[in-house]
């Protein structure tokens, strides 16, 4: 017998937490599409069962111990809704993606996150079939220090960016799963951006503090 609808979208985020192949082969449809999939590495984009696994990878990345605590469940036939809390502790990169190129690299914090999600999960043949979502992620980028934006977080950024240690990890979490480097995708632009005159001032502000003359 399969999953009911409350199970299956429990199971979908089971599967962002553990990485596990097998329940994403139970639980996920091999036309499952990702429409929130914008401002991931592009393996997140792929349809079925491996964009979901490249996900939770990214995720895990960036926050250890992360967890999608259920608080309620609502469904119908074709639909799922589930309301949630992610919570996770920031220890790697969290990595963004704009038209498929390195957006923001955030250097680990060691900060707790904690905020509140809804996610929206069609269904189809008793699988998910589709995943969009309302996120507080305002409340997310103000738990890592980066919204609204602090000196010391955008300084860290931004040298982030000048030494290359951003486009190292956006082509480290852009790797496939199972260690295979995977290009970006079809017409999509390197992982690396020209430096900014802002980011150029911030990171020698840095430089001046950590190194102030005599």
């Amino acid at each position: 017998m399969g999953m009911d609808a409350s199970e299956l979208g429990r199971g979908l985020f089971r599967i962002l937490e553990t990485g596990e192949p097998a329940l994403a082969a139970e639980v996920v449809h091999e036309d499952f599409r990702n429409r929130e999939a914008a401002s991931s590495p592009a393996a997140c984009s792929i349809p079925g069962p491996a964009g979901v696994l490249a996900s939770g990878a990214w995720m895990r990345s960036a926050f250890s111990g992360l967890r999608f605590v259920v608080l309620a469940t609502v469904q119908d036939q074709e639909q799922v809704w589930v309301r949630l809390r992610m919570q996770g502790r920031h220890t790697g990169p969290f990595v963004r993606f704009a038209d498929g190129a390195l957006d923001q690299a955030v250097p680990p914090t060691g900060r707790e996150i904690d905020f509140e999600q809804i996610h929206a999960l069609g269904l189809r043949d008793g699988k998910v079939v589709s995943h969009e979502a309302v996120r507080d992620d305002v409340t997310m980028l103000g738990q890592l220090g980066v919204f609204p934006p602090a000196p010391a977080g955008l300084l860290r950024m931004a040298s982030w960016r000048l030494t290359g240690r951003a486009a190292r990890a956006a082509a480290a979490v852009s790797a496939e799963p199972g260690g295979r480097g995977r290009p970006a995708g079809r017409g999509r632009r390197a992982l690396t951006a020209r430096p900014s005159r802002h980011d150029a001032a911030a990171a020698s502000a840095e430089t001046n503090e950590r190194n102030p003359h005599p």
